[in-house]
């Protein structure tokens, strides 16, 4: 997810490939090897339908929405028509906007605001909700696009081949929803977009996984040793500025806590007693649960979290609750100034004189200002201009 304002923004979230097949080096391990003979061949079969696979579509079609959307907020933002200079213009009207505005090669802040951005103000006060959902499918550029659906894909496809479509798609849409919501109670100055509290919903859901199924993992600790170490490095990329770190750490424990809930799998005792001989069946006193203790108390408590958390954080936001006022060193989860950058952003404000086809704009934040020659500029045109006085 990646905050928008009048200074550049970006987010780099790295890439990371992560196995979900069986092997001494996986980090997900589901293939069942079971010591049977021959003679049980059927009962083999049998068992494993509980660790079926399923062919994944639903990531990729979530991954090739994106791009589609891409393609329409480019084209809606129509760089030649709105703004003096654009980026390859020989794209027309899917030519970027210029790299002081937008290094990551996309549209203007104004089209994303259009096509759904998240913007706390109309959230609040013109009771649009919705751009916490729309603003999941939306990127600052091309840089960000990528970057995000490399992670996703990479990601969600292993966990949906893992526990099919309907599982791993609702906990990629509340996770990003989540991420949406945590980000708007901590950042209601600028607007943002990105999936990536989706793809950090995604990390989130395969550590909780691994933890939930403990017992049935080969090399535990060097699997559960990747994914923090992935984690954490995604996080601290968080710590940089115009990257809303907010949205991964809303987006990580939402799925994080959802793994415990839809990620639960049978232990391999109580699935081998279903399909054991009459002969061999152990009795009501041996006999092996479906799942562990630990599973069920984890399972309960997520469940319990995520709901008052989720309803608890909508209403605090519906109600024009400003989280910083409640906790006066969370900023710095989000962006750690040092003598490199500055964490302090604010919204581009000018104040601009026409005279013929001469424009004079002054931006009011640094005071810098600026003679355009241009015949009859559009509200829009300005605007851009003056993003770009005041980056």
């Amino acid at each position: 997810m990646a905050t928008v304002d009048s200074s550049p923004s970006s987010e780099i979230p790295l890439s990371i490939r992560v196995n979900s097949r069986r092997s001494n080096n996986t980090v997900h391990p589901f293939e069942i090897t079971l010591n049977q003979t021959k003679t049980r061949t059927n009962e083999y079969r049998k068992v494993k339908k509980h660790y079926k696979k399923w062919f994944p579509w639903l990531i990729p079609f979530f991954v090739v929405a994106n791009i589609i959307v891409f393609v329409i907020t480019m084209y809606v933002n129509d760089c030649p028509k709105n703004s003096v200079s654009c980026i390859a213009r020989f794209l027309h009207r899917f030519s970027f906007q210029p790299f002081k505005e937008n290094p990551l090669l996309g549209p203007s802040s104004l089209t994303l605001q259009k096509m759904g951005a998240l913007d706390v103000n109309k959230v609040i006060h013109r009771h649009q909700g919705w751009r916490l959902i729309t603003c999941m499918w939306l990127h600052g550029g091309v840089f960000h696009l990528l970057a995000n659906m490399l992670g996703i894909l990479v990601i969600g496809t292993r966990l949906e081949k893992e526990f099919g479509f309907v599982l791993v798609g609702l906990l990629f849409l509340i996770s990003g929803f989540g991420g949406s919501l945590l980000s708007a109670l901590f950042i209601q100055s600028n607007i943002s977009v990105g999936a990536s509290g989706a793809l950090f919903g995604l990390l989130g859901g395969m550590l909780s996984e691994l933890i939930t199924n403990w017992s049935i993992y080969d090399n535990k600790l060097a699997a559960l040793f990747i994914l923090v170490v992935i984690i954490v490095i995604n996080l601290a990329v968080g710590i940089l500025p115009h990257v809303d770190n907010f949205a991964h750490i809303g987006g990580f424990l939402t799925g994080f806590l959802l793994g415990f809930v839809f990620f639960i799998r049978p232990q391999f005792g109580w699935v081998n007693q279903q399909y054991a001989p009459v002969e061999y069946s152990p009795s009501q006193s041996q006999a092996k649960p479906k799942f562990k203790k630990y599973q069920c108390i984890l399972l309960v408590l997520s469940l319990i979290i995520v709901i008052v958390g989720l309803s608890v954080g909508l209403v605090a936001l519906l109600r024009g609750v400003d989280a910083n006022d409640h906790c006066s060193w969370c900023h710095y989860l989000s962006c750690v100034p040092t003598s490199k950058w500055s964490c302090h952003t604010e919204a581009a404000y000018c104040l601009s004189n026409e005279l013929g086809n001469q424009l004079n704009i002054t931006c009011s934040s640094n005071g810098k200002s600026n003679i355009y020659y241009i015949q009859d500029p559009t509200n829009s045109q300005i605007q851009q201009l003056c993003t770009q006085l005041c980056a």
